[in-house]
């Protein structure tokens, strides 16, 4: 799914203490990085490199928040390019409803799996809309020797059809979930 809104202006306090290295897949209008980044984050924004206008709508918001110090970077899923090559270790990974085509699934745990390389403890931390009962990562994750752990949205109050006073998620069914390699005492060197 291309960009479909413009940058976004976001007001938060930095005095929450974030301080993980974090890449953004997929970031679209970069919300929850630019949130991590006015928490202290080390963010890097995301999104296919073959989406330039993408792209400018991350460096926009960057721009708007007072947030220089963000890097966007075109990364493209399932692709090894010299901007993946390049990112640092990352502590954290958010992916915010990029679980939306199947056959995008692979190409996305390809990329974060060659992120898990470079930290093995690395987590993705995903939300998604259920777009069908029939879609499901589990034999890729398998594949790719991750686990995956349902975080129930009620265990921080977003179980609500109207968060922070807005229509989202409406009546549309939510999850959120972390990805990690299936054994996290595994030696990665």
């Amino acid at each position: 799914m291309e960009c479909m809104f413009g940058p976004v202006l976001w007001s938060w306090p930095s005095t929450c203490g974030f301080t993980e290295d974090l890449c953004q897949i997929g970031a679209g209008v970069s919300l929850p990085g630019i949130v991590a980044a006015k928490c202290g984050a080390e963010v890097t924004l995301s999104d296919s490199s073959e989406l330039p206008h993408c792209l400018a709508i991350c460096r926009e918001s960057c721009q708007m928040n007072n947030l220089p110090q963000v890097h966007v970077v075109g990364l493209t899923w399932g692709h090894v390019s010299r901007d993946l090559l390049a990112l640092p270790p990352q502590d954290i990974i958010l992916a915010s409803d990029v679980f939306f085509e199947p056959e995008d699934f692979e190409d996305i745990l390809t990329t974060v799996y060659f992120l898990m390389q470079k930290n093995p403890k690395v987590k993705l931390w995903s939300t998604y809309q259920v777009r069908s009962a029939d879609w499901s990562l589990e034999a890729l994750l398998y594949k790719w020797d991750m686990k995956c752990v349902h975080i129930p949205l009620e265990s921080f109050g977003a179980d609500k059809e109207d968060i922070a006073e807005s229509a989202l998620p409406g009546r549309h069914t939510v999850e959120m979930l972390v990805i990690s390699f299936a054994k996290d005492n595994l030696n990665y060197t």
